[in-house]
């Protein structure tokens, strides 16, 4: 392992000087390790955006300056985007507004009758859109590992006859476990079988570097907001068969050519081709903007440097909980694992929550409790099975619980380019305290999330 002196320094982002408040009274220097929910925005990408704003305008057919200087960005960002993902010629680039309206954008432009095959491990942005267009849906249990992920998909799609087009959807990185999938050989035997294949990239694309070409995959989706990148924007890019031949995502002004009256008192509509045809209305220019801007300083922070540096934290982290022995970390393909900055564990004798509160009411360090919008792959992780005891109210919340009780969730931290190693460091020390000495504090429910009570 490098020593960390010879490692890149973390990226600038904004927050990293925010204090917050403990219980106790006391501020400290916010921590921010829940990376795979939403990054902090890159300090670049923030001032670029900074820069743009006087000058933003409404973008396509305004004839003045600020709505030329506009729509240049926005379709200017479109390349920027495609040259990061290393887009074929004939691919395009579609803004949506996350990867999971990517997904449900793909989800209405599939072909009749495709069925569709993923793992149950996925998160619901890949698990769901499918079946809520009404496509048939073939979900394949967790595997142990990544040859046998491999081996469970040939299998599914070799016994599979009946229809004319078929899907298989794959994250390239879990937002639970961090482990990365085998997306390459994957793809190879999805297009073995005659299967196209979108992957989710939510989590891949912050920390490596992502070719469509190399991976050869069909579609790729990912999110702004995990990209170090504000304003609520995502991608959807690929093949643009299908695409051109759905109705458009949205109907309304953008995504229409024409549209005429007839005789008969109806309305004639002719769509658009390409990606105006899924971006109707006024697009997210400066969620756009941000995106390219992040994909700018991705890449030319050089991913090998990043990596590198990501690599190191991730030692530092696994190997100080695994010197903690109530500290069970979660993992599908083992310890071993190729993982991103991305890690889950429960505490034995801790409810999730419970300690997650703690960490961020007396340390001042910002975690994530629950299912983490994948419930049966962490039911699966937790020993319950996909469809174990529990229920959660909405995505990512904790299940109502006291301190003490059993935990059915799990704890998540997560971290990118931004994280400084004193924040790793800090999250270990504050991990071995609890554990050994317990809360500093009392803690109740508070509408099912477990908080400090300052009540006297």
């Amino acid at each position: 392992m490098p020593a960390s002196l010879d490692l890149c320094a973390p990226l600038a982002v904004l927050g990293a000087d925010v204090q917050v408040p403990l219980v106790s009274g006391e501020k400290v220097g916010y921590a921010a390790l829940d990376y795979a929910a939403s990054s902090p925005a890159l300090q670049r990408v923030w001032d670029e955006v900074a820069a743009y704003a006087p000058y933003y305008g409404s973008v396509h057919r305004g004839a003045g300056y600020l709505s030329q200087l506009s729509t240049d960005l926005f379709e200017q960002s479109r390349r920027t985007v495609a040259d990061f993902l290393d887009l074929r010629e004939d691919d395009q680039v579609v803004f949506t507004r996350a990867t999971t309206d990517s997904l449900n954008l793909l989800a209405g432009a599939v072909p009749a009758g495709t069925r569709v095959f993923a793992f149950e491990t996925e998160h619901h942005a890949s698990l769901l859109p499918w079946r809520q267009a009404g496509l048939t849906v073939s979900y394949l249990r967790a595997p142990d590992s990544p040859e046998q992920a491999v081996a469970a998909l040939a299998e599914a799609l070799a016994a599979d006859t009946a229809g004319e087009h078929r899907l298989f959807c794959v994250t390239g990185a879990s937002n639970v476990t961090g482990e990365l999938w085998p997306v390459a050989e994957l793809t190879r035997v999805a297009h073995q079988h005659g299967a196209r294949v979108v992957l989710d990239a939510a989590q891949l694309a912050p920390h490596h570097r992502v070719s469509v070409r190399e991976l050869d995959v069909d579609w790729v989706a990912f999110s702004g907001h995990k990209l170090y990148a504000p304003f609520g924007a995502g991608v959807l890019a690929g093949r643009s068969d299908w695409l051109d031949a759905a109705e458009p995502y949205l109907a309304g002004g953008g995504a229409s050519r024409t549209v005429a009256r007839e005789v008969d008192g109806s309305v004639a509509v002719e769509w658009h081709q390409g990606p105006a045809r899924h971006e109707a209305g006024s697009p997210n220019v400066i969620g756009a903007y941000a995106i390219a801007a992040a994909c700018r300083a991705l890449s030319e922070a050089g991913f090998e440097a990043l990596q590198a540096r990501e690599q190191y934290l991730i030692g530092r982290l696994t190997a100080g909980l695994a010197e903690i022995p109530e500290v069970r970390v979660l993992s599908l393909f083992g310890p071993q694992a190729a993982r991103v900055g991305v890690l889950s564990f429960v505490v034995q004798g801790w409810n999730s929550s419970h300690f997650s509160a703690a960490l961020s009411a007396e340390y001042g360090i910002g975690v994530r409790d629950g299912l983490f919008c994948a419930h049966p792959l962490v039911r699966t992780l937790l020993g319950g099975g996909a469809g174990g005891p529990g229920s959660v109210s909405e995505c990512g919340a904790p299940e109502p619980s006291l301190p003490g009780e059993r935990s059915l969730n799990a704890i998540r931290v997560s971290f990118g380019a931004g994280t400084p190693e004193e924040h790793i460091d800090r999250f270990l020390a504050a991990v071995r305290e609890l554990v050994s000495d317990g809360a500093r504090w009392n803690y109740r429910n508070e509408g099912g999330r477990c908080v400090a009570d300052t009540r006297r």
